[in-house]
């Protein structure tokens, strides 16, 4: 029961994040967003999360983590009925990022729960398993749910749907958790502020170059700030007694590995379910509740490959899920590329998922436990913030990047339009300000596949720091076949 409430709160915080993937088109005619700008909608609430996962795991701590995660959850579902609520564009933004906020105290506190509260061994491999494909599955599940409720309700439900679960779980919280011991400390609120202001500046740079070029004055200034703000983040880090980024963490080397690889591996599957939503609605003509079916299998793959992982890790450690798993997704990736206009889900959509989903699934079991493994208990809370937060600050920054990308093959595919159009073409689009219907397939196509391109590189790199950074020595397998000790004290 403890981890069916503690994977029920990761499941509706990860669904949050493609939940409202699936309503970002009635999102955008509702609230008028531009398909640059809309990227928002999903970065506010990620690097605020990101952002803050530091600071949210280490109020765990010093609080108490059962404590925490029924705030952090209230927090979530208090922003979820006011994005519901939302009139226009700023409101829902500031939503969304209180959402963030919420999902910051919450996840990181729940991933430490499971480490304190599950025997090292094959239980808390198996925990561990349950949770990695809660969030790596969640987005999958968060498209199809998206869909039945955009289709039948609107597009706000996306959010009021976070109300009573989440008060159902901070109701049985209490009952099934046990609550931890508190570790003495203080919070780097200047740390947890520069990290997440520097954050939104670098990736504002970056989807401000999509709309408005490189040379942009606000483009180089936001490049610059975050230059500047993040190197106080890292100086204030290493002067603090009790930084929000315990720095000692990178010096171990396959924790640093493993912190690398999620980077990598977050901002390509953000960037895969934010394309193809786009891709399958506007593009295939699926509607709201057809593209959540068209995920669906996103997250039967997922679970099938996060069991591999966990029934194998024991007896050949993390290392070859990691390289493989990369690998596949890679591969997934470069396959979504060749998709065009004429692409059907069957022939071109959903084999190239499917093998990005089994290698992802593979990953996540086996990045938690190396990020966790042999980590003291009054520090638990803050390397599962970190994993966590590479996740969100990976996914949020390489979105920005996507979309970068995606604008910049988007403007070019819009320049053959003012060359190639016919005259009726032409004077459509200068009555509409729209570009006709098989131009504007057209140039998001080329978007999309471009995008994918970059993704691909992101997860070719994760394979190569598999390769040469992550080790498995004696002790790690030992520790997984539970011959390595007792766990650290529930307590």
């Amino acid at each position: 029961m403890a981890l069916l409430v503690i994977a029920s709160c990761q499941l509706m915080v990860v669904l949050d994040i493609t939940i409202v993937n699936i309503a970002l088109p009635d999102i955008q005619r509702s609230l008028d967003f531009s398909t640059t700008s809309l990227s928002w909608v999903v970065n506010a609430y990620t690097l605020t999360f990101g952002g803050l996962l530091l600071l949210g795991g280490r109020t765990g701590d010093i609080l108490g983590r059962r404590r925490m995660f029924i705030v952090g959850v209230l927090l979530f579902v208090l922003a979820s009925l006011l994005g519901g609520l939302s009139q226009n564009e700023a409101q829902l933004l500031a939503a969304r990022a209180f959402q963030g906020v919420g999902g910051a105290i919450a996840s990181p506190t729940s991933l430490a729960l499971i480490s304190t509260t599950f025997r090292e061994g094959p239980e808390r491999n198996r925990a561990f398993g349950v949770f990695a494909a809660v969030s790596a599955g969640g987005g999958a599940i968060g498209l199809l749910a998206g869909g039945i409720l955009v289709e039948y309700l609107n597009w706000r439900w996306v959010l009021f749907v976070n109300v009573p679960i989440g008060l159902l779980i901070a109701a049985a919280a209490p009952r099934w958790i046990r609550e931890s011991e508190r570790h003495p400390g203080h919070f780097d609120i200047a740390g947890a502020l520069t990290s997440t202001v520097g954050m939104v500046l670098l990736v504002y740079g970056f989807i401000r170059a999509a709309q408005e070029g490189w040379r942009d004055a606000y483009t180089l200034g936001s490049f610059g700030a975050a230059v500047v703000v993040l190197t106080a983040f890292v100086l204030i880090e290493r002067r603090s007694r009790q930084p929000i980024t315990p720095l000692h963490m990178f010096a171990d080397r396959n924790r640093a590995g493993t912190y690398g690889i999620m980077l990598c591996l977050a901002a390509a599957i953000f960037g895969m379910f934010f394309f193809l939503t786009l891709f399958v609605q506007n593009v295939l003509d699926f509607s709201p509740l057809q593209a959540g079916f068209a995920f669906l299998p996103v997250s039967a793959v997922i679970a099938v490959g996060a069991g591999l992982a966990s029934r194998f890790l024991p007896v050949y450690g993390p290392k070859p899920f990691m390289v493989v798993g990369a690998i596949l997704a890679a591969a997934g990736l470069a396959w979504l590329t060749l998709t065009d206009i004429h692409s059907t889900y069957a022939g071109s959509v959903l084999g190239p998922m499917l093998v990005f989903s089994l290698g992802m699934g593979m990953e996540f079991v086996s990045l938690t436990l190396m990020a966790l493994s042999d980590v003291p208990v009054q520090e638990t809370g803050a390397a599962s913030g970190l994993l966590n937060a590479t996740q969100q600050v990976g996914g949020s920054l390489g979105l920005s990047i996507l979309v970068t990308t995606f604008g910049t093959a988007s403007s070019n595919e819009t320049e053959k339009f003012f060359e190639q159009a016919t005259p009726v073409e032409q004077r459509f689009f200068q009555r509409t300000g729209q570009l006709p219907g098989k131009w504007a397939d057209q140039v998001l196509t080329a978007g999309v596949s471009a995008a994918f391109i970059v993704a691909a590189i992101f997860t070719a790199v994760a394979a190569l720091i598999a390769v040469l950074a992550i080790q498995v020595r004696p002790s790690d397998l030992e520790r997984l076949q539970g011959n390595g000790g007792g766990m650290p004290s529930p307590q």
